[in-house]
Order: structure tokens, then C-alpha cells, then sequence
């Protein structure tokens, strides 16, 4: 391995990340249920969730920034990560509508408070020449949790008769898991400010990715802007789901797509970012919007299970070629005193525009069919593609 490549932070990072999808995607397949057997009406639920997940979108931009001018990612990471270890099993133990929502929230505010400032120290452990290898390994132990997950959800269910309050408090294992490992991060003594204290009128500046935005350079607009074009129409994976319940699969088979499509993302994570870094970013970005423009089109094909494999199989590519990449290629583009910004930034405006790429698939999809539905966010991927490959030269010209 080259120097800088695989650090102890990086894989104590790693770790963290591995754990923390472990427990978050054993409840996952189940949430729902959950929800709606303690009273919870689906509206509510709907209420819950973009509620949570709008606060933690907004949020990245917020601790991003907040990170980069204490010059400390640590204790972000640390508090981040422990306050959604301590949030998902609360869930299971106290099943009250407004304690969920509570709970719930906090979890999210938790990732809100912990993914700029952790990307951002990912990119301070290496170089540029190594960031996708970093990166892409890191997303690969991540995206691994999420297949074990689900499976250990699949085998408790199928073995034991369990009240699903008692999955909650089983998440608590990996939880401490997480809780100790961040203890293990320390930031560099380069990147330690002798003052602490969040500048004056930070606090109220929460919107401060948008200002961002607006006073970023060039070479951020314009990798920047077309990616969250491109989240618009990139809805949740659960309409994906959806159309396999729509081809009359159970939710047991559902499940098991689900964790084809994740172990699919593990594997191909580091290949993707390493061919990164010895092809370009821009190359391997454009091949994954390239592949996400296939699965949407082609999953309309046919509700055949060997080809519903493939369509799965190759889903994974996307996002290993995209997830962590376009991190990455962020984190070259921006100074390292404004890594956790610029990152929050995207994260930020990231998760708005999914918000609403979701909210529109499910009126395309509930006026038009899912087919129609499918179709437009596979277009525009097409379209995106198209940018990455042939019209964006800033990084060949590097």
C-alpha cells in the first residue's frame, strides 16, 4: 500500500461507519411496521421521516462550517455518531408516538452533526492522488454494515418470535461498538485551534450553505450544480422496492433485493475508487450516472427474478461510482480550511433536493404509473452523464 492510503484514523473511521449501518439497517426493513403498531397513521410517518430528514440535511452545512472554523472534526464525529447510538434504541424502549418522533429526530440531527466534519477528516488523513482509493474503501466497510444489517433483522425474525421493540434494543450492541471506537479518533495537532469557541453569530447561522454556494469558486459550481440537478429526479431506493412489490414479490424476496443491491455497492466501492484515482474522478462519476440511467429504464423490462439480479447487481455500481467519489473530487477542488464546509454545503443542498426528487417520483408515480415515473429520473441521469463525460474538462486540464 502506498503511504497515506490506509491510516489508523481512516480505519477506525471505517469501523465507526460499519457499525453505525449495522444497527441503522437492522431496523430499516421494520421502521415502518413499528410505527404504524404503536399508532402512528401513515401521513404521520410521512410527516416523521422528512421532518428528520430535512433537519439532518440542513444540518451537514451547519456543523460543516462550524467544523472548519474551530479547526476540530473530532468532537463533531464523536457526538454525531454517539447521539444516534443512544437515540436507536431509545426507539424500542420507550414506544410513545412523540418519544419516537423525538428519538427519531435526534438520530438524524446525530448524522446531521457528524458526516461533514468525518468526510472532511478523511481527507486530511491522504493525499489527492489517494482520495478515491480512501474514500471508496470507506464506503465499501459502511455500505458492508447495511448488508449485515438487514440479514441479522431476516434471521431473528425467521428464528424467533420477537416483538420488533425487541430489535431496537438489540441495535444498542453495535451501538456501544461505535460509541467506544469514537473515543479512538483524535484529530491532528495541525488541525487543533488554539480557540475552541464558535465564532460570534455562528449559532444563528444556519443556512450557511447557501452562502456558501453563492461565494464558491467556479471549479465548485460546476461539479457542484449538475450533481444536485441530477438529485432532483434521484429519488429514495425505495420506489425501487416499490416496483418489486408492484411485480408481486413478498416482502421477505423485497428484503433480499435490498441487501443484493448494498452488497453489490460494497464490493464494487473501493475498485470504483481506485480506478478513480488512476482514470480520473470525472470518468468514473460519469460511468455511474451512465449505470443509474440503465437500472431505471431497464427495471420497467420485467419482473423476471433472474433479471430483476442483474438490474440489483448493477445498481451497486452507481452508487460505488458516485457516493464517495464525488466526495472526493469535492475535497480536490476546495483549500483544506473549507473541506467541511464545502462538503456540508453539498451534503446540504443534497439532501433538500432528494427530498423533493422523492416527493416528485411519488406524484409522477401515483398520477402517470411507476413506468413514466422511472423513465424521467433515468433521463435526466442520461443527461447528466452526458456533462460528466463530454462537456466538464476542469479536472483533465488540472
Amino acid at each position: 500500500m502506498k503511504k497515506g492510503f490506509l491510516t489508523k484514523t481512516i480505519l477506525i473511521l471505517s469501523a465507526i461507519s460499519f457499525f453505525t449501518d449495522v444497527a441503522s439497517e437492522m431496523l430499516y426493513p421494520i421502521i415502518p411496521i413499528y410505527l404504524k403498531s404503536i399508532g402512528m397513521s401513515v401521513a404521520f410517518i410521512g410527516i416523521l421521516e422528512g421532518f428528520a430528514e430535512a433537519l439532518a440535511g440542513l444540518s451537514k452545512g451547519f456543523f460543516g462550517f462550524w467544523s472548519d472554523k474551530i479547526s476540530k472534526r473530532a468532537p463533531f464525529i464523536r457526538f454525531g455518531y454517539t447521539l444516534s447510538s443512544i437515540s436507536k434504541p431509545m426507539m424500542g424502549l420507550l414506544p410513545y408516538p412523540i418519544w419516537v418522533f423525538t428519538a427519531r429526530t435526534l438520530d438524524r440531527l446525530g448524522k446531521g452533526i457528524r458526516t461533514s466534519a468525518r468526510d472532511a477528516m478523511l481527507s486530511d488523513e491522504t493525499t489527492p492522488e489517494n482520495k478515491g482509493k480512501v474514500f471508496g474503501f470507506h464506503r465499501s466497510l459502511d455500505t458492508l454494515g447495511a448488508v449485515v444489517g438487514p440479514i441479522i433483522t431476516l434471521i431473528l425474525i425467521s428464528t424467533f418470535v420477537l416483538d420488533y421493540r425487541y430489535l431496537f434494543v438489540f441495535s444498542a450492541i453495535p451501538g456501544i461498538i461505535v460509541i467506544v471506537l469514537c473515543f479512538l479518533i483524535k484529530d491532528k495537532k495541525s488541525k487543533v485551534s488554539k480557540d475552541s469557541t464558535p465564532p460570534s453569530g455562528l449559532i444563528l447561522n444556519f443556512f450557511v450553505f447557501w452562502k456558501y454556494l453563492i461565494s464558491s469558486s467556479k471549479k465548485y459550481k460546476i461539479v457542484v450544480i449538475p450533481l444536485l440537478v441530477f438529485s432532483l429526479f434521484n429519488s429514495s431506493d425505495f420506489f425501487l422496492l416499490l416496483k418489486l412489490k408492484e411485480y408481486g414479490f413478498t416482502d421477505q424476496t423485497v428484503i433480499l433485493f435490498y441487501v443484493l443491491f448494498n452488497l453489490s455497492y460494497a464490493i464494487f466501492s473501493y475498485p470504483a475508487g481506485k480506478l478513480a484515482d488512476n482514470l480520473g474522478m470525472r470518468k468514473v462519476i460519469a460511468f455511474g450516472f451512465l449505470i443509474f440511467s440503465f437500472v431505471y429504464v431497464s427495471i420497467n423490462f420485467s419482473g423476471a427474478v433472474f433479471w430483476l439480479i442483474i438490474v440489483f447487481s448493477v445498481y451497486g455500481l452507481f452508487n460505488a461510482s458516485t457516493e464517495g467519489i464525488s466526495k472526493a473530487l469535492i475535497t480536490n477542488i476546495v483549500s483544506s480550511g473549507e473541506t467541511a464546509t464545502a462538503l456540508g454545503a453539498y451534503n446540504s443542498f443534497s439532501s433538500i433536493t432528494t427530498l423533493l426528487a422523492s416527493s416528485f417520483t411519488g406524484l409522477i408515480w401515483n398520477y402517470f404509473g411507476s413506468t413514466i415515473a422511472l423513465l424521467i429520473s433515468g433521463a435526466v441521469s442520461f443527461l447528466v452523464f452526458i456533462y460528466f463525460a463530454f462537456l466538464l474538462k476542469m479536472e483533465d486540464k488540472k
